[in-house]
C-alpha cells in the first residue's frame, strides 16, 4: 500500500480544512486507516481511525467533536475533515494503514504503512 496526503495548508483558528490520503494497492480495502500528526520538537501521536469497512472510528480526545475521519474505498481514498481549529493542532499530518484494529491503531508501531506528510498551520 502506498499513500499520499493532500490538503493541508494555513489556516485562522476556528477555520476548517481537510486532508485527504489516496491510496494504491488492491489491500486498502482491508486495512484500517489513520492519520498522526507531530508537531516540531514532540512525538508523532494518533489522531483518528477507521475500520476498513468504516463501521469504526477511534479519535484521540484532544479532536474528538472537531475532527471527522471518512473513507471511500471505491476511490481509495481516506479524509480527515477538521473544523474548529485550534493552534494547538499545527502539525505534520501523516496518513497511515494497518492490519489492525481502530483501538490499536493508536500505537504507532502497530502502523504497517506511512504517507508523507502534509504540513496544517493553524494561527491564532
Amino acid at each position: 500500500v502506498q499513500l499520499q496526503a493532500s490538503g493541508g495548508g494555513l489556516v485562522q483558528a476556528g477555520g476548517s480544512l481537510r486532508l485527504s490520503c489516496a491510496a494504491s494497492g488492491r489491500t486498502f480495502s482491508r486495512c484500517t486507516m489513520g492519520w498522526f500528526r507531530q508537531a516540531p520538537g514532540k512525538e508523532r501521536v494518533f489522531v483518528a481511525a477507521i475500520l476498513w469497512s468504516g463501521g469504526s472510528t477511534n479519535y484521540a480526545d484532544s479532536v474528538k467533536g472537531r475532527f471527522t475521519i471518512s473513507r471511500d474505498n471505491a476511490e481509495n481514498t481516506m479524509y480527515l475533515q477538521m473544523n474548529s481549529l485550534k493552534p494547538e493542532d499545527t502539525a505534520v499530518y501523516y496518513c497511515a494503514a494497518a492490519f489492525t484494529t481502530v483501538q490499536a491503531m493508536a500505537i504507532p508501531e502497530r502502523v504497517n504503512y506511512w504517507g508523507q506528510g502534509t504540513q496544517v498551520t493553524v494561527s491564532s
